[in-house]
């Protein structure tokens, strides 16, 4: 029988676990790897909530030792904005100097122009509207996936939604990542609005972005 993994509230002491922890929780996304800095990345989806909202992340343990976390903000509109801690991991970072990032930021470019002259939406921005003001990202790492982890991470913040009265949230993913898809929709999350086109490719094919929305803190119901 497998162990089962304790979920709690991050603490400080937890810090450079956790950051250790970034890159290895990424294995195997579509999109994980981005530009291939990880300081940078890491200072975009997780150590900005560490400093500005620590009581939003919650951390997963098993047998003792870090293998996953959730870390979220109960306000999208009053916390930085994605494009925010982007320009300010450039400028930390001096990412300007890193071809692989000029070549990812160049693709970006070259995906909002293709897209656009689609027709297409190419609106990459984070979710804005009361019905669901917070957001979240999700990560556990390779030897945790299929333990439940990740269902009593997801679980632990839609009771802290439930406990702060927040009425739901929303997240983004990769479309073409069908197992975090599939996930996310057993956790009670469905799909919203369009699905713009994001650098990179899986499979010789174009990666597309998803927003997910989730009503607030319902109990999904076992697949």
């Amino acid at each position: 029988m497998s162990a089962t993994a304790v979920i709690r509230p991050f603490a400080e002491q937890d810090r450079e676990a956790l950051l250790a922890l970034f890159a290895r929780a990424g294995e195997g996304a579509p999109g994980g790897a981005l530009w291939g800095h990880v300081p940078s990345v890491r200072d975009i989806y997780l150590t900005d909530y560490l400093d500005r909202e620590p009581g939003s992340v919650l951390v997963a343990e098993l047998g003792g030792r870090l293998v996953g976390y959730l870390a979220g903000s109960l306000d999208t509109a009053s916390f930085p904005n994605e494009e925010e801690r982007l320009v300010q991991a450039i400028r930390r970072h001096r990412l300007w100097l890193r071809p692989r990032f000029v070549v990812f930021a160049l693709r970006g470019r070259l995906a909002t122009i293709t897209a656009r002259l689609r027709g297409e939406s190419a609106d990459l921005a984070e979710l804005i509207d009361p019905r669901w003001p917070a957001h979240l990202h999700i990560d556990v790492a390779p030897e945790a996936r299929g333990t439940g982890a990740a269902d009593e991470l997801m679980r632990g913040w839609l009771a802290h939604l439930d406990a702060a009265g927040v009425p739901g949230c929303f997240l983004q993913t990769v479309a073409e990542n069908t197992r975090a898809v599939r996930f996310f929709e057993r956790m009670g999350f469905r799909a919203h609005g369009a699905r713009p086109p994001l650098p990179g490719r899986v499979g010789g094919r174009r990666m597309h972005q998803l927003t997910m929305v989730h009503p607030g803190a319902v109990t999904p119901q076992a697949p």
